[in-house]
């Protein structure tokens, strides 16, 4: 009796330290045109804490920078606007009730589906649209935000991996993509849906908030790829536990979430043709059930080290009905080695496990960062030690300000950012299986039929570079991409062809621009890509020939988005 009280007493105690404090602990969602990045360049200027991490995202500004307009950050808008609604403070400054901004996105593809990053959106052919809006409530800890979003998408037709491949090609195909829930095309024509988008209800004692929550998750360091969580798919249902600023300690502060939640199904094939001429059936039907995930992602910023963040993910996903007890509903316990496990799971699990840091220089401001992770636990500590690399991904990247001209609040922003998510050489000796991909939860890492991690997909490595002009809010740039598709699956395919020319490697040139003028925000991209060996349809193919004419496609992507804040 006396340990409980003790503990009762504990909790009270932890609670009662966290309860004062005035934050409203209103989220910017992630992907927030123009205000997602503007914040983290702001903080390569020296005019952010450095122990925010950036790497739990959505981030809580008016919690951690004591900012009365998280869509205001830089006040322009209480400045020059034509409506000036702003958050209302009521009951004593109890309650704050603000509408949020009306976002109007837009996208097109001229010749097949490019691009990631972009939530409900989805990968299509032609013009597509997304809608956003909503409110921000608070009375005391509680917190309501509702923003839901619609998605409209022309999904034209398009030349696909069936056009032009023969039978045992698409045997190859399935053989792969069985083990994802990675449809090619996500409907047979127009797709319209609505989402519950960032849309979260939450309580909030000092730095943790607990909650039910849909907001998309980005977790790792990375900007243009996350390897476990990104926006690159639609938000998620989850229950979550994070911090909406650091928490501090005599050793240094600390960050982190921790949610289960529910991942959705598709229940489309990868390709619209499922069977061959001669009756064979591609196609291997998916279990029609619910995922469970979880995870949990967690950083630390030593004290000693100002500007440094070590961090440490771990997820988890299995079909619903499989799983049962403590063990299965909070699996954070499970030992890493296999040996400890009994070579495996109890019931079909997919794991991944990633370490990252990132190290944030003020005064040269500038930072670097980096995120290793593993699909596939090791056997036990020696074969770890001699295999590191085995199911290996990784992000690696840098940014540097420069200053531009007398105007101190103008910069030159330098980018450049790795993604590999291919095999070593280790698959040699152990095949590791595609990034991913899961022959036990057969939808793999994904919801809604879109990737959960990278958006370049399983095997899909990227080289990113961008140089921009910065003021505030305002954005001008170019950026330059390389983007080799499916490696791993290229591998399984076409083991018979010389690697060089069968490739299917994007290339990619983009103008960039965001700008704020009164209440509107804008955001626009127009990116020329030139896609070599598109979808491995190879004419004119010559052994050993490195570049094989007649197999380029041109592609235009365009972006235009319009905010208004109120």
């Amino acid at each position: 009796m006396k340990r409980i009280f003790l503990v009762i007493s504990f909790v009270c105690n932890t609670v009662g330290a966290l309860l004062p404090g005035k934050a409203y602990a209103q989220s910017l969602p992630v992907g927030t045109p123009v205000l997602d990045d503007y914040y983290r360049r702001t903080q390569l200027l020296g005019k952010i804490d450095s122990s925010l991490s950036f790497t739990a995202r959505p981030i809580f500004p008016t919690a951690k920078l004591n900012i009365h307009d998280v869509y205001d950050p830089d006040s322009s808008l209480k400045r020059d606007h034509w409506v000036n609604a702003g958050p209302v403070i009521f009951a004593k400054g109890h309650g704050i009730l603000q509408i949020l901004p009306l976002s109007w996105q837009q996208q097109f593809n001229s010749n097949h589906p490019y691009g990631w990053n972009d939530g409900a959106m989805i990968p299509a052919k032609g013009y597509q649209t997304m809608v956003s809006g909503g409110f921000f409530f608070r009375y005391g800890p509680l917190t309501i935000q509702l923003r839901p979003e619609f998605v409209y998408a022309a999904n034209s037709p398009f030349n696909g991996y069936a056009s032009d491949h023969t039978g045992q090609d698409l045997i190859s195909y399935y053989y792969y993509h069985n083990m994802i829930d990675a449809p090619e095309r996500l409907a047979n024509g127009v797709y319209n849906k609505a989402f519950w988008g960032q849309s979260s209800i939450r309580l909030t004692f000092g730095p943790v908030s607990f909650g039910l929550s849909n907001e998309n998750l980005w977790w790792g360091p990375g900007i243009r790829n996350a390897l476990i969580l990104s926006n690159n798919a639609p938000g998620f249902k989850h229950l979550t536990i994070n911090t909406v600023r650091p928490i501090r300690s005599y050793i240094g502060s600390f960050e982190g979430q921790i949610i289960a939640g529910r991942l959705d199904n598709s229940d489309l094939p990868p390709l619209a043709i499922t069977s061959l001429t001669n009756g064979v059936n591609l196609f291997i039907p998916k279990r029609e059930e619910w995922r469970y995930f979880t995870g949990f992602n967690i950083n630390y910023h030593p004290r000693w080290i100002p500007g440094l963040t070590l961090g440490l993910i771990r997820t988890f996903d299995a079909y619903h009905g499989d799983v049962k007890g403590f063990s299965g509903y909070i699996p954070f316990f499970t030992p890493y080695q296999k040996i400890n496990t009994n070579d495996g799971d109890p019931f079909p699990r997919d794991q991944y496990t990633s370490v990252y840091a990132r190290w944030l220089f003020s005064k040269a401001q500038a930072e670097v960062y980096f995120d290793y992770a593993l699909n596939d636990n090791s056997y036990n500590l020696r074969d770890f030690i001699g295999s590191p690399d085995h199911s290996r991904a990784y992000v690696f990247g840098l940014r540097k300000m420069l200053p531009f001209g007398a105007n101190k609040e103008e910069h030159l922003l330098f980018s450049a950012e790795i993604t590999q998510l291919s095999q070593t050489p280790d698959r040699l000796v152990r095949d590791g299986g595609g990034y991913y991909i899961h022959a036990g939860v057969t939808q793999g890492h994904t919801h809604d039929g879109q990737v959960l991690g990278a958006g370049t997909g399983g095997g899909g490595n990227l080289q990113s570079l961008d140089l921009s002009w910065i003021s505030g809010l305002k954005k001008l740039g170019i950026s330059l991409e390389r983007y080799e598709h499916d490696v791993d699956f290229y591998r399984i395919a076409f083991p018979d062809i010389n690697g060089n020319s069968r490739k299917w490697v994007d290339f990619a040139f983009a103008l960039n621009g965001e700008w704020n003028y009164k209440n509107l925000i804008f955001n626009a991209k127009l990116q020329e890509i030139k896609s070599l060996n598109y979808e491995w349809i190879l004419k004119d193919y010559v052994p050993d020939q490195y570049y094989i004419p007649h197999n380029n496609v041109y592609n235009l992507h365009a972006e235009l988005g319009v905010t208004f804040r109120f």
